[in-house]
Formats: C-alpha cells, structure tokens, sequence
C-alpha cells in the first residue's frame, strides 16, 4: 500500500489506474459467440431461479413469477449450502471464453460475476453473523409489500408474516454466534435504535404497520373474501408478528446490546484488515487500498473547502467560516416550522427539475414518483433522505436538524434525476436478463446520484449562496467520509474524532452528523462508494468533452450511463471509454438494475 500526497489531478489519476484494459472490437464467429452467450445465459438464469426459490417463488408456464410466501433461509447450513453453489458457479463461468461473447455478454458476465464475488465475500467473513447496522436491518421493511392486487398475492404477504418468528429466530442464533467470536455490530451505535423494533409492539392488529395494507383493499377482490383475509391478517400479526418483535426487543436489550464489541475499528474484529478491505472492494468495485482512499478524501475536502470559502463570500458573510456555519445551523430563516413545509420545498425542488431535466438527459422514464416522509419507527436515527422506485424519502423527524438549504441537493440526489429517475429508467429496460434488474452497486448507483447533485447547477436548481453552499456542504460531506471512513476503521480515529471532522467541515446539524458517524461506525466502507463513484463518472464527462470537443452533447453520454444500468465501476469506464472512442455514438443496448439506496 502506498501513500500519496494527492492533488486533484492525482486523484484522476489514480482512480483511472483502477479500469481495465478496453476490450479489443473484434467479433468473435457468430457460431462461438452464440454457443458462449447460451451458456453464460444458462448460468445466470439458473442463479435467478434458485434465488426466487429461496423464497418460495415459483416461475409460472407464462414466464412470471408467484409472489414470495417466505423469508429466506439464513440458518449456518443454508448459508454454506449458497456458498458451495456460488463457488460451482464461479467455475463455471470462468470456463466460458471472455473473448468469445458479444460485446452485451461481456458486460452480463462481468455484473454476474461481481455478484458472485461479492457473495463470497459475505460468506468468507460470515456476514450473517452481524446482520444489521445502524442504518439498515433484517426487520425493518417487512412491513411494505409494495403494491398487492390480487387475493393470491395477499395470502402470500400474509404467508410471510407466519414465517417471521423462524426467520427472526435464525438471524438471531447467528448473531449471537458472532458475539461469540467478537464480530458485531459497535455497542455504541446501538443506543436507541431499539425504537426501530418497539414501533412493530402495537396494543391491537389492526395498528400495526403490518396491517396497514388490508385496510383499503383493491375492489376487484369481493367483499367476502376481503373479510376472510383482513381476519387471517389479525390472526397473523397477533399471533406471529408481534410475538417475533417482542423476542427480538429482549434479545436487543438484554443480550446483544450489554455483549456488543466496544472497539469502533473493523481493524479490531477477528481477520479486521482484511475484513475492511474486502467491504471496501465489495462497495467501491474499485481496487484501491484504504490509505489512498484516505488521501483522495484529504484532497477532496481541501478542494471543496475553497470552494465553500468563496461561497460564503459570495454570500456576503463577514466573520469566520466556523462563525457560518454556526449562522446555517441556528438562524430560524434556514428552518421549516413544519413537515409539510419540508416536503412542499423539496417537491417544489423536483417540480423546478422536471422542466430542466430534458436538457441534459435524453431518455426520460414514464413512471412517476412520490415524496414521502421517512417511517417515524426509523426517522429518529435515520439519514436526511433515501431514493427508491417508486418514492423518495425526506426525513422530517427534528426538524430544527433539518435546514432547508440543503433540500435542492437532497432532493436531486434521492428523486430526479437521481435514485427515483434512474430506477424507473431502469425498470423500463425489460430486455435483459432478470439478475440485471435486481442487482445494484454502490459505486455506481451512489455515485449517480451524488453527480446529480453537481449536474443542479447546471440545471439553476441552486438560487441563492446559501443553497449552493449546502450542495457543496453535502458534497463535502461525502468526501468526508473518505477520511472517516478509513481513519475509523484503519487509522484507529474514535467516534469523537469523527464527529469533530465532519461538524467542522460541513454544515450538517449536530444530529445528522452523530447519526451520520454512527452509520460510518457500524457499516465498514460503504460509505466510500459516493465519492468514488462521482468522481468516476465526472472525469469520464471530462474526458468525453476533451475528446469530442464542441460535438459533445451531455444528452447521449448520459442516456448511455443510464443505460447500462448498475455494473462495476471499472466496467462503466471500459464501456464510456468505448463510446467516447466512437465518437458520442452508443457501444451496446444494456441493461439497467432496480435496487434501494442509500444517501
């Protein structure tokens, strides 16, 4: 591992080292390349079935699927029964020749393999013991079905909620097989998240989140039958939803919080540093080493740094840069009075959007999205905001943490043109193969989205000094977490150290930021795919617009990222170098992904 003292151009630098070689633009015979694509086919779609399986989905003869009647199996023998099956996989795909598929095959086998890679991973460290953090959780979620329309797929939501005591029981024998051997989660980013558990104890059924789905139903189910099955969910939630929830809440409090490691380093857990490593290559899809990811953050934060200097005097502030940000963070000007307040200034932001997007992106998606408030069970430990298919998140819980100044950005990043846009445009590329519709990479999907964040300037989303300030603050924020990220978990920083630097470099309330290092703490290298990934997808826009000169439209260069949808960082840049290359015209029809996201 080698230390560098990174400029901004040291940075490109070394983050254009990490992509491979671009793959010659031969065609193999057509006889070769069908018979290697049939069998790269058979594998993934032999892992998509045995995947849909796992939850009792059954492919029917018209090609759809059932709705799921369970919860995975996540007991130690299942876990090394996958293992075993993913490693048959593995050698199996390398027996295909990279060179004898087409140029849209070479891209499938590189997502599958990621995936595969990515599971051995989790297997080799035994993920399973330490399922959770404090962001995100087996039992949170369980709770939205999505979209149920017919009584087949009711039954089956309500099969699920039978099967949650078992599910629940065995992530919970595994946890405390991690606790037996030191690999936990932090004790001290578990305080108060019990909430997330107590919300699902409700004095009746029909309170609770489980139920919330029966209590409109669609009217082309009979009124009889909509009676039969709102009781079989009364009896479900009463018999085995809240039962697992209250096992759970004893468990939290009782064994697994007071028996929690109190060491903060992945270092520290049992193999740490290869641990870390291996979640830094797992979320970055990058092979960089943790100190060069910590110095990419230093030359990161000293570049936005400048730059938020000129903004606050662009502002017109007289004092000093601790004295601003103490002025964002507590002046009442910068604050809603109320949720709906919150959520009227970031659909505004989404609105003033829509009518720029065009510009600068081709290819608009046809399903629409909603703003909702974070879940109150997480809201109070919960990020600012988070992006999915259908609606984006705005969290409203202590509003006086929540300064609107940093909505626009918030907002660009978790709606559209970022997590929401990007997921519909996705879902809407049917053509491909099923696993690329459900696969996601942070590096890419992250980065989008923070891109996006940057692409609001462009499109005059920032109206006011303090506005751009909070997108540079989020900025900052995410290159902050370079620094952290890798101080906390290889550098021995503690929580304080963390809290400090990032309170000090942005203008994030004191509560985001503890609930912020806290996520840091106890998801190892996750964190570090924002970052990375914007600065991926920015150089490759600078250098698309050096190579084609006053022929660069923005439009097709980012309808082909979109495209192609979630893939490894270093295939993104094989396939945006080829259609640079080719002078702005696309490679190959690819595939996107549907999968949640992270801010």
């Amino acid at each position: 591992m080698r230390t560098l003292l990174l400029t901004a151009c040291a940075v490109s630098s070394i983050l254009a080292g990490t992509a491979p070689a671009i793959a010659a633009d031969v065609s193999p015979p057509a006889a070769r390349m069908q018979e290697a694509g049939a069998r790269l086919k058979a594998l993934y779609e032999a892992e998509t079935d045995a995947g849909m399986a796992r939850y009792g989905i059954v492919k029917r003869a018209d090609g759809e699927y059932s709705p799921a009647v369970r919860h995975e199996s996540v007991d130690p023998a299942s876990q090394q029964e996958r293992l075993t099956y993913v490693r048959g996989l593995l050698r199996q795909l390398d027996a295909i020749p990279l060179d004898d598929l087409s140029a849209e095959d070479r891209i499938n086998a590189a997502v599958f393999r990621t995936n595969l890679e990515h599971a051995l991973i989790d297997g080799q460290f035994r993920q399973w013991e330490m399922p959770f953090n404090s962001d995100s959780s087996f039992w949170t979620y369980l709770d939205q079905p999505g979209s149920l329309r017919t009584a087949e797929e009711y039954r089956a939501y309500i099969a699920r909620m039978r099967d949650t005591p078992r599910y629940f029981d065995q992530h919970l024998a595994n946890m405390r097989d991690g606790l037996a051997r030191g690999f936990s989660v932090p004790r001290v980013t578990l305080e108060g998240r019990e909430a997330s558990i107590t919300n699902f104890i409700t004095d009746t059924a029909e309170a609770n989140a489980f139920y919330a789905a029966f209590r409109q139903m669609p009217s082309t189910i009979p009124a009889e039958e909509q009676a039969r099955l709102r009781a079989e969910a009364t009896a479900a939630v009463n018999e085995a939803v809240i039962p697992a929830y209250k096992t759970l809440l004893a468990f939290y409090l009782n064994e697994y919080q007071p028996r929690a490691r109190t060491a903060l380093a992945a270092r520290d857990m049992p193999d740490g540093v290869a641990y870390y490593e291996s979640q830094v290559r797992k979320y970055t899809t990058l092979e960089l080493s943790g100190e060069e990811i910590h110095q990419i953050g230093l030359s990161e934060v000293a570049r936005i740094q400048a730059e938020m200097r000129q903004t606050m005097a662009d502002a017109g502030f007289q004092g000093s840069f601790d004295e601003f940000l103490h002025f964002l963070r507590t002046d009442p000007q910068f604050y809603a009075k109320t949720p709906d307040e919150l959520m009227m200034v970031s659909a505004w932001v989404a609105k003033r959007a829509d009518g720029q997007i065009g510009k600068l992106i081709g290819a608009l998606p046809r399903r629409r999205f909603t703003i909702i408030p974070v879940p109150d069970a997480l809201a109070p430990f919960y990020t600012a905001g988070r992006g999915g298919l259908e609606s984006c998140q705005m969290n409203t819980y202590d509003l006086p943490s929540r300064p609107l100044y940093n909505i626009p950005a918030l907002t660009l990043h978790e709606c559209a043109p970022g997590h929401s846009f990007q997921m519909a445009l996705a879902e809407e590329q049917a053509d491909g193969p099923a696993f690329r519709r459900h696969t996601y990479f942070s590096g890419y999907g992250e980065g989008w989205g923070l891109y996006t964040e940057w692409l609001g300037v462009e499109m005059g989303i920032y109206r006011t000094p303090y506005e751009n300030f909070g997108r540079l603050s989020y900025e900052m924020w995410r290159a902050a977490r370079l620094v952290i990220d890798t101080g906390v978990h290889l550098k021995g920083w503690s929580r304080e150290q963390a809290i400090d630097y990032l309170a000090g470099h942005t203008a994030l309330s004191r509560h985001e930021v503890e609930t912020e290092v806290d996520r840091y703490i106890s998801w190892p290298g996750q964190a570090l795919s924002y970052k990375l990934g914007e600065l991926t997808i920015r150089r490759l826009r600078s250098e698309a617009e050096a190579a084609l000169g006053e022929n660069f439209d923005p439009r097709p260069f980012h309808d082909e990222i979109l495209a192609l949808g979630a893939v490894p960082l270093t295939t993104l840049e094989e396939h945006m170098r080829a259609y640079i290359a080719r002078g702005g015209k696309p490679v190959v029809a690819a595939q996107g992904v549907v999968a949640p996201s992270q801010s």
